[in-house]
């Protein structure tokens, strides 16, 4: 266990690395003007693979030869059987579940006397909420101290962070081996067919190869650092290095207006969402006084409480308590009345302490609601969540790798981790913000996809579709299933992303109009992403197994379905988290299968395009071929058969051994006292589960139905049932309107403010101002011209001049041309010298 840290470590910082060689012999010498050969770039492209592929193996030999051996995980059939054991125990709205609790060569705890007055860990397990997992906590390196605020480089090590280690570099792996080929135009000249001079010509420019890895293993660097990272101020600075990296990736083709743009749109939008995650470090900082996750050893022994520990301490059950800081943050009138009458450390720990036991009001969790929900508004900006969802799409600029690399496993995936990370600092009315935003953007991006005809957009809107999943879950209290979704989408994702940059490769456009019938052409690329959108439809068979996607998805729907079950009796629109999720997987099945209908069935469209149509090369192909085996298994359980440390071995299974502390049982509100965040382990009941599953699959199969009848089989005219539903088509082709609305409510009124700014402020106030400086000074230059330069400068001059002139005039007379004057001159002056010199001598002897 003690070398999964140097392990990870060294997983982590191969790509850092290779981003400096390549900076080395490539950037730095271009930045001086020296050309590097064509030729060579193919090198810089070798040192990313090599590294981002070093680093998967590592991660591989950290999960499997170290992590998995020393924390066993459990079977399926232990699952299910502890989970139906505790359902039939409790009625289903208070269900209290044991948790999956899994800790290195723990014995399990025997069973205690009901009598007993002590309850044991399991007990208090049992009763609501877990103990935390087993994790490895530390500094690498401080970089500074400022009083109790310390600012170091640590990690913060469990099943969930060994997880995305072992997802994150196995895919960047996959795309970096598929860029080799996809981006070979790059090696030589490159012709800009988007870009057009004004000479009517294209843009032709040197390719930017080695560049290309450059940023991708920078971008891959950042994300793992995101993964590891031990403390919240670690992960933020990581968390802007991804903004900036997708940036340089996004405006690859920086030439074309539209990549510069959107590398524009996607930069800002994300720092609105990143103000609010800001507030949310502000708070943290100011009432809890750290920002490491886990509990920290010094080397003198002193322990630094994380804040996982200070908020769900043992002695409340790990159950979320605002902590003092809260309560005094919030109390701070009152304390400083208290300190004014003379109050002490010790009367106001006492206040505090009363104010803890006012159970009326409160005191503490609006200043958690608020430190959860910023910390939530920087995930919305990088998982591209409503209202911040507009920058994903026009992402589409960037060349399809990195398209396939931001939505599976590396920026939007880090919004999605990092709520898991910090899922134990959220309160149930923090989560049913999280579970409401991702309810609306799941619909709301599911709806764009039906209409787009841009193949690579139809994906880009169902990733934000998929991130919304992912987020209701976690907000209805679906940690694993969140999270789960969130694994099985980054297979079946980047697969399809990949599969559409295989098209595009191949056709050399993004339009589905002008496709069709390829599947003749590229079998390959064909079959793999069917199997990527069924994983994404969740086909299956229910209750047994199917593709990655529906197992994940199951999971969600069960916990909707549950929470609903749970809080619709108080809150009947709570039903609306179950009917929008059946809905949107209906609309998701439905827009993957007119996808691939529109590009690979049916006959061609465009014969021009589908002659020259062909399969991409192998070290494309066969990264396809890969992917699509973990979207159909990717949800699979491993037998229990199996070697030790890959028996029980599942995303389920990982994901349950990772639960982080305190968040198993039903969580009821404080501020929203009829809300109840039910227990995610009841949703797995055969009451639920039966439902939820009938249901998910039956809508899967309707969406797929529904687009064969319009796009295979053709029985109903989309031309007809465009115009019968026009403004529906008319809403989702515009995209809702968002552009046009945020142009007119944001970016109209600041350009207004700004103009009458420029015109008051700069022009009127701001330049007057200046102008009449100027005019003071010159007019005060224009006094010292007259007065001092012409008067008293020239003046004296002009009087020095004239006698220096005469001076040189009265001189002249000496000069009459007479050699006897010349000579008496000489001897008279002699004759004086010798007599001063003498009188001087004579002086320095008497001295």
């Amino acid at each position: 266990m003690d070398r999964i840290p140097s392990l990870l470590l060294v997983a982590w910082l191969l790509p850092l690395v290779s981003f400096a060689i390549i900076s080395i012999c490539y950037s730095v010498p271009q930045f001086f003007g020296i050309r590097v050969r064509y030729s060579t770039q193919k090198y810089g492209a070798y040192i990313s693979v090599a590294a981002i592929v070093m680093g998967c193996v590592l991660s591989m030999v950290a999960m499997f030869g170290y992590w998995l051996p020393n924390n066993p995980l459990k079977s399926a059939e232990e699952h299910e059987t502890h989970t139906e054991h505790t359902a039939l125990a409790s009625p289903a709205s208070a269900v209290r579940h044991t948790p999956f609790k899994l800790v290195a060569q723990e014995e399990p705890e025997p069973e205690t006397d009901a009598t007993q007055t002590e309850p044991t860990e399991t007990e208090r397990n049992a009763a609501g909420s877990n103990a935390p997992p087993t994790s490895l906590t530390g500094d690498w390196y401080t970089l500074a101290q400022f009083g109790k605020l310390r600012l170091t480089i640590g990690y913060y090590i469990d099943t969930l962070t060994m997880t995305m280690f072992c997802m994150v570099t196995l895919i960047a792996s996959c795309v970096h081996i598929y860029a080799t080929g996809y981006m070979h135009d790059e090696l030589e000249d490159y012709v800009d067919h988007e870009v057009h001079l004004p000479n009517h010509e294209h843009l032709h420019r040197r390719g930017r190869y080695h560049r290309f890895f450059q940023y991708l293993s920078l971008f891959s660097f950042s994300m793992l650092g995101i993964c590891i990272s031990g403390n919240l101020l670690m992960t933020f600075v990581f968390w802007e290095l991804v903004g900036i990296c997708s940036y340089f990736l996004i405006g690859f083709y920086i030439e074309r207006h539209s990549a510069s743009t959107a590398a524009n749109k996607a930069f800002i939008v994300n720092r609105v969402g990143d103000f609010g995650m800001l507030i949310g470090l502000m708070m943290i900082w100011t009432t809890i006084g750290t920002f490491n996750f886990g509990d920290m050893k010094d080397a003198d022994g002193t322990v630094r409480t994380g804040v996982f520990s200070q908020l769900r301490t043992k002695e409340r059950n790990f159950e979320l308590a605002p902590t003092d800081g809260m309560i005094a943050f919030e109390a701070r009138d009152q304390i400083a009345d208290l300190v004014g009458k003379g109050g002490n450390d010790t009367a106001v720990n006492n206040l505090i302490t009363n104010l803890r036991n006012d159970t009326n009001a409160h005191w503490g969790q609006w200043a958690l609601l608020i430190a959860g929900v910023g910390l939530f508004c920087g995930c919305m900006g990088k998982s591209a969540q409503f209202p911040l969802h507009v920058w994903l799409p026009d992402a589409m600029e960037g060349p399809t790798p990195v398209s396939a690399l931001v939505h599976s496993a590396t920026m939007v995936a880090a919004g999605v981790f990092l709520v898991g990370r910090i899922y134990p600092m959220l309160s149930p009315e923090a989560l049913l913000v999280v579970a409401t935003i991702g309810c609306i953007t799941l619909l709301l991006a599911a709806s764009i996809a039906l209409t787009a005809v841009d193949i690579k957009r139809v994906l880009a809107y169902s990733t934000i579709s998929q991130l919304g999943y992912m987020m209701l879950a976690l907000g209805l209290g679906g940690w694993v299933a969140g999270l789960f979704h969130l694994i099985t989408h980054a297979f079946f994702k980047s697969l399809l992303f990949l599969c559409s940059g295989s098209v595009i490769h191949a056709v050399h456009t993004n339009d589905m109009r002008q496709m069709g019938g390829l599947r003749h052409k590229m079998p390959v690329t064909a079959y793999t992403m069917l199997a990527g959108c069924l994983a994404i439809s969740g086909i299956g068979i229910p209750f047994l197994f199917g593709f990655s996607g529906f197992h994940s998805k199951d999971a969600i729907i069960e916990q909707s379905l549950h929470f609903a079950r749970t809080n619709g009796g108080a809150h009947p629109a709570m039903w609306l988290f179950v009917v929008i999720p059946l809905l949107g997987a209906a609309i998701t099945s439905f827009y993957m299968f007119r996808l691939w209908y529109m590009t690979f069935a049916g006959s061609p469209r465009d014969h021009h395009r589908y002659d020259h149509a062909h399969e991409s090369p192998p070290v494309m192909a066969n990264v396809l071929i890969f992917l699509s085996i973990f979207a159909v298994c990717a949800g699979w359980w491993l037998p229990r058969w199996l070697p030790a440390r890959v028996a029980n071995f599942g995303v389920e299974a990982l994901l349950e051994q990772a639960r982080p502390i305190g968040i198993l049982g039903n969580k009821p509100g404080v501020l929203l006292t009829t809300l109840t965040i039910p227990d995610e382990h009841a949703s797995h009941a055969t009451a639920v589960k039966i439902p939820a599953g009938i249901s998910a699959i039956f809508v899967a199969v309707a969406g797929i139905l529904g687009a064969t009848i319009i796009y295979l089989w053709e029985s109903i005219s989309a031309t007809s049932l465009r115009r019968s539903l026009s403004l529906l088509y008319a809403a989702t082709w515009n995209k809702w309107w968002f552009d046009e609305l945020y142009d007119y409510l944001f970016f109209r009124p600041t350009h207004l403010i700004a103009a009458f700014i420029a015109r008051t402020v700069d022009r009127g106030i701001i330049d007057g101002i200046i102008h009449a400086l100027a005019w003071i000074v010159r007019g005060f230059a224009q006094v010292v011209s007259l007065g001092g330069d012409r008067f008293v400068i020239n003046n004296s001059v002009d009087f020095f001049a004239e006698k220096t002139w005469d001076f040189g005039l009265s001189l002249r007379s000496l000069q009459t041309g007479r050699l006897r004057q010349y000579v008496m001159f000489i001897v008279v002056g002699t004759i004086v010298l010798f007599a001063v010199a003498s009188l001087m001598w004579k002086f320095a002897v008497a001295g």
